[in-house]
């Protein structure tokens, strides 16, 4: 960021560090289920955030970063699947499914890990609106 003098913001990272207590915190009071859901569902956005960057610094013609921006998007995915497979044998997770459209059937990133393109086809992956 500091390359592209893109200030980075003091109030979301106090913002994304107090939100990160609250969640680590909140298991101790209302169990494991709801902290590992929505901390996957959280992952969700930040796998597309990566794939969009990609895209936005190719429309600049900016091709440096493609690599560490790949690796991070898959590694998100990752993430998402670890804390799916967290939840995946709740009874709750099919009432949650329905209520917040993410779950065993429900995502909205289109990066299938078990099938996952090379950097150079990746481009597919989130098309930004």
């Amino acid at each position: 960021m500091n390359e592209y003098n893109i200030p980075i913001s003091k109030i979301d990272e106090l913002k994304f560090h107090i939100i990160g207590k609250v969640i680590s915190f909140s298991c101790y009071i209302i169990g494991w289920f709801m902290p590992h859901y929505f901390a996957g569902r959280l992952e969700i956005g930040n796998v597309c955030e990566y794939f969009n960057m990609k895209q936005y610094f190719h429309e600049l013609g900016i091709k440096k970063h493609d690599h560490i921006l790949f690796e991070m998007g898959i590694k998100e995915k990752e993430h998402e699947v670890y804390f799916l497979n967290q939840v995946k044998d709740s009874r709750l997770l099919p009432l949650f499914e329905k209520l917040f459209n993410w779950g065993d059937t429900e995502s909205f990133n289109d990066v299938d890990i078990e099938k996952l393109r090379p950097i150079d086809e990746s481009d597919i992956y989130c098309k930004k609106k």
